[in-house]
């Protein structure tokens, strides 16, 4: 809960759509949903359900939508970009199924790179780029290049990225959808880890094993969320 007593994360009546010339075509219908802060949520639907759709909004990386947004208080539906991107920078870490690394970027650049959003000194930014090193035994790789890794490693440096800044909520969009079995249960079993400290997950996934690894299951069917 929030400190008025509200939920994390609160969607009401949320839609999406495109327009064109043969008229509305909606990707999510009315979403009611609620998420409590520290809760491993799953979120699973056929492909074209809308789920990595509602995941970028909930991630506040999409705009054009319809409906009301609120998390930690904040009213995101009335916000300005400029307001919302500054939410996201500060509380939410995003995990791409595509690792989403800079190429031309080493690993230590890679993880430095979110801390270049706040006004972090040198110092401070090496000794937590240090310590995230350390706590992803990843120390070995960190002059290396994105194409220099496997992508289990491409991954862990991913999720790295999404924790070097404590936020309060990690969005994984099909996070071990490349990976080997055991490098995706790695990955899981970190997302367990952060869970237990209290940060909150909501992950999309195909997969019942990774599922399983959650509270609780969010299904969509056809952009409309299935009522059990």
């Amino acid at each position: 809960m929030s400190a008025n007593g509200e939920p994390f994360i609160r969607l009401k009546e949320l839609e999406k759509f495109y327009e064109s010339r043969a008229g509305r075509t909606y990707v999510l219908r009315q979403i009611d949903l609620e998420f409590e802060q520290g809760e491993f949520v799953t979120i699973m639907g056929p492909s074209g359900a809308g789920k990595s759709t509602l995941l970028h909004i909930l991630g506040m990386l999409d705009g054009e939508w319809g409906g009301e947004y609120h998390f930690l208080d904040n009213a995101v539906h009335d916000m300005k970009v400029k307001h919302r991107n500054e939410l996201h920078k500060h509380y939410i870490g995003f995990v791409f199924q595509a690792y989403h690394l800079l190429d031309n970027l080493t690993v230590y650049e890679n993880l430095e790179i979110p801390l270049s959003y706040r006004n972090i000194k040198r110092s401070e930014r090496q000794a937590m780029v240090g310590d995230i090193l350390d706590r992803f035994a990843i120390v070995g790789k960190k002059d290396l290049y994105p194409n220099q890794l496997s992508g289990g490693q491409q991954q862990l440096v991913g999720v790295a990225r999404a924790v070097i800044m404590a936020p309060k909520v990690i969005l994984a969009d099909e996070p071990t959808g490349n990976l080997h079995t055991e490098q995706g249960r790695e990955i899981m079993e970190l997302f367990k880890a952060l869970n237990k400290e209290g940060t909150t997950i909501i992950q999309v996934t195909h997969s019942e094993t990774n599922a399983a690894y959650g509270s609780r299951i969010v299904r969509l069917k056809d952009g409309w969320l299935e009522r059990s």
